[in-house]
């Protein structure tokens, strides 16, 4: 057993309004600059839809991810040869439209018009080139209209259900997904590095790039199945979210944790065994890959595991922290956290506890109570939003887990109804889900009034090895030339003449062919 551990996320997708105000605050802290316009590191997806860039989802096109070839895992682009004949070309590499054009507006042409007798206008710009454009695209493109036939239609997990999914007005269903890098356990954007700039890194397993080793070949784009690298097409640097290390490494959470206003994400550490990774991620069929991960995961609160930890090198408070983690609560402890698309066989770490709102007011409009436990459970699956679409997004098409995440969210929200009205509750509610009233109040206290430092448990040994951890920082920081500014005092670690700063590979994103 080889302990190592793991900042991980989850969301709770029942709490999401879809404001964007993660992906802003993210926007302005580290994208906020020339070359990586059309990057967002974090963005609100709604489902169904496309996505972003459009179709990622799509492995058979994008070739992202891990296949399984005689019981070894292989990158789907391929191996060492077909990226050396691609390395200049490559056919799996998306088009900037397939993000989209970042655009602008010509202001000036407001202010500066000249009296007339038409109303001046302000067109759009292209802020790559700064020529006319136009939007036809971005990247919450789809926003709250997911659940109409042109957008959803083209959804890859739609298409993949094999059945007629009915978008029809009143049948119609959407929610948002908010989605990041997911830190992989087995990242094949690692593994797709020609030059070896990306990297995992071992302290707390968030997946970086080494800007200065980076070459722009651009192959961790393609091999990430979440389309979450992007090409700054300025500096010819990889560039991706970062989890925002210098904030977890003084014990405070991401910048779109911080901002969420729904309070929907949880931070915490997962202790696992590196060694079962590769085997689980080897699970032959896709729909046990969930299962498979679980049992990589370690129970912090196991004194063998605790000792084998602390032999391995990992600081005590982490281990502490580990034990209080809401992540492991939700994902280990409750069941009702799921990863996204586990296929990839990347062993994602951002996972999802799914959404079950339609499932009351669709019931109370039967005349029904919306809040009955045996009402819910019935209900389950036949809900606005199909059992198997979410099975699509989260277990690989199995529908039990999904099942189970669902039944024991409505089982919290009848046993809760009951203890708020003073009802006496059915002791029935809870074991059908196989859990007791005690861990239904434990998750109801995690899920809806849990307070900061309850969601956001971040070990800070950063504090204490902060110089140890200041040259991996500046290694994997993105305040190169041009870069966010984000950390004080590092600017001039990266001073440049101007015969020094490095340029792009290609004047604008390279397309595929």
């Amino acid at each position: 057993m080889r302990v190592m551990a793991q900042l991980a996320m989850v969301m709770n997708l029942d709490k999401c309004i879809g404001c964007h105000t993660c992906s802003v605050t993210c926007k302005q802290t580290w994208t906020n600059r020339g070359g990586v316009e059309y990057a967002w590191f974090n963005n609100v997806e709604t489902k169904p839809g496309q996505g972003y860039p459009r179709r990622y989802e799509d492995q058979d096109e994008w070739k992202g991810g891990w296949a399984l070839k005689r019981g070894r895992l292989k990158p789907a682009a391929g191996g060492r040869l077909k990226k050396l004949l691609n390395i200049f070309a490559n056919p799996d590499l998306p088009e900037l439209d397939d993000y989209y054009q970042p655009w602008t507006y010509d202001y000036r042409n407001l202010t500066e018009a000249p009296l007339g007798d038409d109303v001046p206008t302000a067109r759009p710009v292209s802020a790559v080139t700064g020529a006319p454009t136009e939007v036809r695209y971005g990247p919450n493109w789809e926003d709250s209209l997911g659940g109409g036939p042109e957008h959803a239609a083209g959804d890859p997990v739609v298409r993949k259900l094999g059945r007629e999914v009915k978008f029809s007005y009143e049948q119609s269903f959407m929610f948002y997904l908010p989605r990041i890098c997911e830190h992989c356990l087995n990242p094949s954007c690692v593994a797709s590095c020609p030059s070896g700039a990306m990297y995992k890194r071992s302290e707390d397993g968030i997946v970086l790039v080494d800007q200065d080793q980076c070459r722009g070949w651009r192959m961790c784009v393609s091999g990430c199945p979440y389309k979450k690298v992007y090409f700054n097409h300025k500096t010819g640097k990889a560039e991706k979210c970062t989890f925002c290390y210098p904030r977890l490494e003084v014990g405070e959470p991401t910048v779109c944790a911080e901002t969420c206003v729904g309070r929907l994400r949880y931070i915490g550490v997962m202790l696992y065994d590196a060694d079962r990774v590769t085997a689980a991620a080897s699970t032959p069929d896709e729909q046990g890959l969930y299962e498979a991960q679980l049992g990589v995961f370690l129970d912090p609160h196991d004194p063998e595991v605790a000792a084998a930890a602390e032999r391995a090198g990992i600081p005590h408070d982490w281990i502490t922290a580990a034990r209080r983690s809401p992540v492991y609560e939700l994902i280990m402890r409750h069941r009702v956290a799921l990863p996204l698309h586990p296929e990839y066989r990347t062993m994602p770490m951002v996972w999802y506890v799914p959404p079950l709102s339609p499932v009351v007011d669709a019931l109370s409009g039967t005349g029904f109570d919306g809040e009955d436990a045996g009402n819910l459970f019935g209900a389950i699956d036949t809900l606005r939003i199909p059992l198997d679409y979410l099975a699509g997004l989260f277990t690989a098409g199995d529908q039990e887990p999904v099942r189970l995440a669902l039944r024991r969210l409505a089982a919290m929200r009848s046993h809760m109804r009951s203890i708020n009205l003073g009802e006496p509750h059915d002791p029935r509610g809870p074991s059908r889900v196989g859990m007791t009233a005690e861990s239904i109040e434990s998750m109801y206290r995690l899920l809806a009034v849990a307070k900061y430092a309850d969601r956001y448990v971040i070990p800070t040994s950063g504090i204490g090895r902060a110089h140890d951890l200041e040259g991996i920082a500046t290694t994997c920081s993105l305040d190169t030339y041009g870069g966010p500014g984000m950390l004080d005092g590092r600017t001039e670690l990266f001073t440049w003449r101007d015969d020094e700063r490095p340029s792009g590979l290609f004047p604008t994103l390279p397309g595929k062919g």
